[in-house]
């Protein structure tokens, strides 16, 4: 597993993630958390190079307030 970044904020129906560095993930990307359980997909990466932000839509089942401060990771 390969950690993509951590939940710091939900936003219109989407968990951000900060990345902690500047390898990213790629869009499309399926995302899991700490238990394996999936969060979503990547659909948009933005923000500074050195340390951008990941949009994930999340699965119909995931609660977005529960993820907040949660390490993600890629499958």
């Amino acid at each position: 597993m390969k950690r993509v970044g951590e939940v710091v904020r939900t936003a219109q129906g989407l968990a951000v993630l900060r990345c902690p560095d500047d390898d990213y993930p790629d869009i499309g990307t399926m995302v899991i958390d700490e238990d394996l359980k999936s969060v979503g997909r990547v659909v948009d990466v933005f923000g500074p190079e050195s340390r951008p932000y990941a949009a994930v839509t999340p699965d119909d089942d995931v609660q977005l307030p529960l993820l907040l401060g949660k390490a993600i990771y890629a499958r």
